[in-house]
């Protein structure tokens, strides 16, 4: 959602149930900013509702979800595109499923009464058992999301970045008609953005984490907006907005590590992508 003058009030799900009925998927940090800016631009004969202490959700995902999740509902997940869902029973319990994921692998969503949580986070470990599952908690998601350059809101994208700048411009529909932002966005698009989010890599065993500087020739150009460990690559790697200049691949820049400056570069994102991609 962008507000007047093109930066992010909150990236979030829209869900489109019927024609008269949408189901919105907020970050939970953003639950009452987000209630209190769609309210706020309320102009509609439409009922909103926020269901957030009622509903429970979790989320499977990896090479094995498919799997782990068919063993326990009669609805086939391989009929559920990529960001679509469908409504069925999981473990006898009444779910919203969806395909999203926000981790760079495939993966499931499920969507719930919240009281179900325990038994059906019971059920699915246990379903899981014969594919090796884990429990996982939001520090692991974190790590596989800044891997596959999947933004963190709060992180990564906020009301002092755009879409454009971010790299989403390919989800801006200008074409499509006006709405809040559109003509900010319209403007920058015609005049270019001035910075980009970059992916980079550290070239010691230093890490970059979330706030450090970003400096070029021992100036400060930009600020790590998520940094951490790459288990899977076996790398430190980052994200940060970089004025245009520095913010090509190859482009050699340093983070301020301890009051130390410390060698980095930027490199081509996603930082990891699945096999089958």
């Amino acid at each position: 959602m962008p507000t007047e003058n093109g930066t992010v009030v909150d990236d979030l799900l829209v869900y489109r149930e019927s024609a008269d009925r949408y189901v919105l998927v907020v970050n939970a940090a953003n639950i009452q900013s987000d209630l209190d800016w769609i309210q706020s631009h309320h102009h509609f004969d439409a009922r909103i509702e926020d269901v957030s202490s009622e509903t429970g959700l979790l989320s499977l995902q990896g090479p094995h979800a498919q799997g782990i999740l068919q063993t326990l509902t009669e609805v086939s997940l391989q009929q559920i595109r990529p960001f679509h869902f469908i409504r069925g029973s999981v473990s006898t319990v009444d779910a919203v499923i969806s395909r999203t994921g926000y981790t760079g692998e495939d993966g499931f969503e499920l969507y719930f009464p919240a009281e179900h949580s325990v038994s059906l986070w019971n059920s699915i470990l246990e379903a899981g058992k014969p594919f090796g599952i884990l429990p996982a908690g939001l520090g692991a998601r974190n790590t596989l999301r800044l891997e596959a350059k999947l933004m963190l809101y709060g992180n990564d994208l906020d009301r002092t970045t755009t879409l454009f700048e971010a790299g989403l411009g390919w989800i801006v529909k200008l074409a499509k008609g006006a709405f809040i932002g559109s003509q900010a966005l319209a403007r920058q698009q015609t005049e270019g953005i001035q910075r980009s989010l970059a992916g980079f890599e550290m070239m010691g065993r230093e890490i970059a984490r979330d706030g450090y500087p970003i400096l070029f020739d021992g100036r400060e150009v930009g600020r790590v907006t998520s940094g951490s460990p790459s288990i899977t690559l076996k790398k430190n790697i980052g994200l940060g907005y970089l004025p245009m200049e520095h913010a090509a691949i190859g482009s050699a820049i340093q983070v301020l590590v301890r009051n130390r400056p410390c060698d980095a570069r930027v490199v081509p994102t996603p930082f990891y992508k699945r096999r089958n991609e």
